[in-house]
C-alpha cells in the first residue's frame, strides 16, 4: 500500500489547546488524523519556533489518536507571517531541499492552517510542483459539537482532469481572440498568431506595446480593441485617449500632449491639462509615434518612467499614470541609427512589439473583411447591401490578384465598400458597379506611383548619401523605391519588378532578388517603407 505524506503548517490559533478541555475544540492538524478513512503515515508539520511547546502538544495528541502517523517538526522562523515574500521564499526552501519520493508516496498538502499568506503560497507552490501533491481542506463538524474529526476535501491540481474546466478557460481566450478581431473569421495563419500573442500579453501585462505596419493596417483600431479587453478584465477604468503625432509638431506638440499654463506661449489664453493627464488611469494611444520631435521625445520618456512631468511654462511637475499603445509605419531602429529617433525612448516603448501586415499580404483575408465592411455600412445607414454571385467573385478575384496593391491597406477596402454600397442599384451591388469600382482603384493605385520625383531617392537615402549616385544608378533606384512604397510585400514588389525575367527562371524567388539590390546602396524593405 502506497504510504501518505501530509505536509501542513501548524496552525498558531486553530490548533491552540491545552489542557484536557482541548478535546472539545476543534483543531485541524489533530482531526486530520482522525478521519477514519485516510491513513496518514507522516505528518510534516511545519512551525514556528516561537510555538514549540503547542507543537509538541500536538504531536502527542496525534500519537494518541493515530500510534501509526509518525510526525516529524520542521521550525522556520517568520519575522512577519503576513510578508509574502518572506513567507514564500522560505516555504520554497523547503520544498527544494525536501527528499520527495512520488513514485513510492503519495503527497498532500494541507492548507487549512496558517496566515493566509502562508496558505496562497502553499497553493502556488503545489500548483507549480515544487510540491508534487495534491491539496487537502480540512472542515469543522456540523453542530455544536466540536470534539469530532469534522470533514475534509481533497483538490487535485491537475486541470487536465477537469476537461469542463479547461474547456471553458480556453472558450474565454477564443471569445478575447475573437473580439480583437471585432469578430472576423481570418483566415491568415500569421496573423491569427500574431492576434493570439497580442492576446496574451493585452491581459497579462500593463506594459507598453508598439504596433509596427503599414498606414491604414489596422494598428488604430487593434489599439481600441486592446483598450476594450483590458477594461472588461478591470486591468483599468480610464479613458482611451488617441492622438496622430503626425498633426503635431512643436509648441503644439507639446502643450496637446503634456498639458500648458496660462501665458506659456502666444495664444494660450488658459490652462490645458493635455492629453497624458486626460488618459489617468487609462490608454494613451500615440499613433505615428515616430513623428515626435526631439523634446517631444525627452517629455515622452520621464513620463513614461516616472509618470511624472512638467507642463509647458510650468514650474511644478503634474503626473499621471496612463497605459501606452503606439503606432508606427516607420523603422524606428533605423531612425535611431540616423540620429533622428531617441535609443533610450525606444528601448522603453518596444518591449512588445507587435508587426501589423499590410491587406495585400493578407489575401485570404479580403473575403471575410469584405464582408464586415458590408456590415458597418449597414449600421452606419441603416440598409442592408449585398453583392449579386457575378460581382462577388469578381470583385474577389480582383482584390487577392496582384493587380490590387491595397496601398491604403483597409483604408481602400472600406471606401471601395462604401462606393459600391452607395452606388448600387436596388441594394445590390452588380458587375457593372464592381468593375466600375475596380478601374477606380487602377487609376488611383497608378497615380501614386507614377510622374517624375527627383527627391524620392534623398528622401530615402539622405541628400549627401544621394548625390554620390551615379545618374543612372539613381533613376533605376528611384522606379524600384516607387514600386517598393506602393506595393504590400517584398514579394508583391519583386513580382512587379521582374515581371518579364522571373518567366525564364526554373527558381523564382523575386523577394531574394529585390533584397539583394536593395543591399548593393545599404538599404532594406523597412527603410523603404518607413519613408513612405
Amino acid at each position: 500500500m502506497t504510504e501518505l505524506v501530509v505536509i501542513g503548517l501548524l496552525g498558531a490559533t486553530l490548533d491552540q489547546g491545552m489542557g484536557s478541555g482541548r478535546w472539545n475544540n476543534w483543531r485541524p492538524t489533530v482531526a486530520l488524523c482522525q478521519q477514519e478513512d485516510l491513513l496518514i503515515s507522516r505528518m510534516d508539520l511545519i512551525y514556528q519556533r516561537r510555538f514549540t511547546r503547542l507543537a509538541d502538544q500536538v504531536t502527542k495528541d496525534i500519537a494518541s489518536v493515530s500510534p501509526e502517523t509518525e510526525v516529524v517538526l520542521h521550525g522556520l522562523e517568520f519575522e512577519n507571517p503576513w510578508d509574502f515574500e518572506e513567507v514564500y521564499g522560505q516555504l520554497h526552501d523547503f520544498a527544494k531541499a525536501y527528499p520527495f519520493e512520488p513514485d513510492e508516496k503519495e503527497y498532500l498538502v494541507h492548507i487549512t492552517t496558517g496566515t493566509h499568506v502562508a496558505q496562497i503560497c502553499l497553493f502556488l507552490l503545489t500548483e507549480s510542483r515544487y510540491f508534487p501533491a495534491a491539496l487537502i481542506q480540512t472542515s469543522p463538524p456540523k453542530g455544536k459539537d466540536r470534539s469530532q474529526p469534522g470533514s475534509y476535501s481533497i483538490i487535485d491540481l491537475d486541470l487536465s482532469k477537469y476537461d469542463r474546466l479547461a474547456m471553458r478557460f480556453a472558450q474565454e481566450a477564443e471569445d478575447d481572440i475573437s473580439f480583437l478581431k471585432y469578430g472576423i473569421e481570418t483566415r491568415n495563419h500569421a496573423f491569427n498568431s500574431l492576434i493570439e500573442r497580442i492576446e496574451r500579453v493585452a491581459v497579462r501585462t500593463n506594459d507598453p506595446i508598439l504596433l509596427m505596419g503599414p498606414t491604414g493596417a489596422g494598428k488604430s483600431r487593434l489599439a481600441r480593441r486592446i483598450y476594450g479587453l483590458r477594461q472588461a478584465k478591470q486591468r483599468l477604468k480610464g479613458p482611451f485617449i488617441e492622438v496622430n503625432c503626425a498633426t503635431i509638431r512643436g509648441d503644439a506638440a507639446m502643450s496637446a500632449l503634456f498639458g500648458h499654463r496660462k501665458g506659456a506661449f502666444t495664444g494660450a489664453v488658459q490652462d490645458r491639462k493635455g492629453l497624458l493627464c486626460e488618459a489617468d488611469g487609462g490608454m494613451l494611444f500615440l499613433d505615428e509615434v515616430g513623428e515626435l520631435g526631439w523634446d517631444e521625445q525627452a517629455m515622452l520618456l520621464r513620463a513614461i518612467e516616472e509618470k511624472r512631468f512638467l507642463p509647458v511654462g510650468s514650474d511644478k511637475e503634474t503626473g499621471s499614470d496612463f497605459q501606452l499603445i503606439c503606432g508606427t509605419n516607420r523603422d524606428l531602429q533605423a531612425e535611431v541609427a540616423r540620429g533622428r529617433y531617441r535609443e533610450d525612448l525606444l528601448a522603453r516603448i518596444n518591449l512588445w512589439t507587435f508587426h501589423m501586415p499590410g491587406l495585400a499580404d493578407r489575401p485570404e483575408d479580403i473575403e471575410p473583411n469584405l464582408q464586415y465592411e458590408l456590415d458597418r455600412f449597414a449600421e452606419r445607414q441603416g440598409r442592408r447591401t449585398t453583392f449579386n454571385k457575378e460581382a462577388r467573385n469578381g470583385f474577389l478575384k480582383f482584390a487577392t490578384s496582384p493587380d490590387a496593391l491595397w496601398s491604403a491597406n483597409f483604408r481602400d477596402l472600406s471606401g471601395a465598400v462604401t462606393r459600391m454600397a452607395t452606388m448600387a442599384p436596388g441594394g445590390r451591388i452588380t458587375v457593372d458597379v464592381m468593375k466600375e469600382e475596380t478601374e477606380r482603384l487602377r487609376r488611383a493605385w497608378q497615380r501614386t506611383g507614377s510622374g517624375p520625383d527627383d527627391n524620392i531617392v534623398a528622401q530615402v537615402m539622405g541628400q549627401e548619401t544621394a548625390s554620390q549616385l551615379d545618374l543612372f544608378d539613381r533613376a533605376q533606384l528611384a522606379e524600384v523605391i516607387r514600386v517598393c512604397q506602393k506595393s504590400g510585400s517584398l514579394s508583391q514588389a519583386g513580382r512587379a519588378l521582374f515581371s518579364v525575367s522571373r518567366e525564364k527562371k526554373k527558381m523564382r524567388n523575386d523577394a531574394d532578388r529585390l533584397r539583394k539590390y536593395l543591399s548593393r546602396f545599404d538599404l532594406t524593405w523597412e527603410i523603404i517603407k518607413g519613408n513612405s
